[in-house]
């Protein structure tokens, strides 16, 4: 059974990694990838990450953050700041998608995830988009972050960063959930809205994007 699930991660990881070797064997050097987390939710900031390895270079385990469980994605995420050759966090917060929309503000995100590397790619794989105003060669790989591992690394620490500022919010704005359901509509989130109304890090347009009335 031990060797049969080794020969499975095995294959997942040359899966993950196939991309980016057809890359570093053309010459190649700094592949990046980019994704972000926080689209969805009805509060907190819009969250991408950017991630360069080493040719070569993998981390173990790395995989779309929705397939890791928190403890696992905690691990990972500090093994691949530790052996990335440059990686990036970067946010855009509630006021901001208000005045752009979300779908604009994930795109911002990324493009600074990507301006904040501190060196410049030759390339970014960016899951299911194509970021603008980006002056290097890009590529949009639908699924990205269940098909490539630069990608994978970046819905890692993407996920794990604003899980944590979710955590903070928590506690600038307490009662509304926000460690648990992280600004997810959820059932108990909803309930804290209609007790206390919505705060300062509550993205007001969603009302207007479809979600729920929840601040009339």
């Amino acid at each position: 059974m031990t060797g049969s699930r080794e020969r499975s991660r095995a294959a997942r990881l040359g899966h993950l990694l196939r991309r980016e070797r057809e890359l570093w064997a053309a010459g190649t050097r700094r592949v990046a990838g980019v994704d972000e987390a926080g689209v969805g939710p009805l509060a907190g900031p819009v969250v991408a990450a950017a991630v360069v390895f080493e040719p070569g270079e993998f981390v173990r385990g790395a995989d779309d953050s929705k397939r890791l469980s928190p403890s696992r994605r905690e691990e990972l995420a500090a093994e691949i700041r530790e052996r990335a050759a440059a990686w990036s966090v970067a946010r855009v917060d509630a006021l901001e998608i208000d005045r752009i929309n979300v779908y604009r503000a994930g795109l911002e995100a990324m493009r600074r995830a990507v301006e904040g590397l501190g060196c410049r790619p030759d390339h970014v794989l960016v899951d299911a988009r194509t970021i603008p105003g980006l002056a290097v060669p890009q590529e949009a790989v639908v699924g990205g972050d269940g098909r490539c591992h630069a990608i994978a690394a970046a819905s890692i620490l993407a996920k794990t960063a604003r899980d944590r500022m979710m955590a903070r919010l928590d506690i600038a704005y307490p009662g509304y959930g926000f460690a648990e359901h992280k600004g997810y509509p959820t059932e108990a989130h909803r309930e804290a809205l209609r007790r206390l109304g919505p705060c300062p890090v509550h993205r007001r347009s969603f009302a207007l994007l479809g979600q729920p009335r929840l601040f009339e």
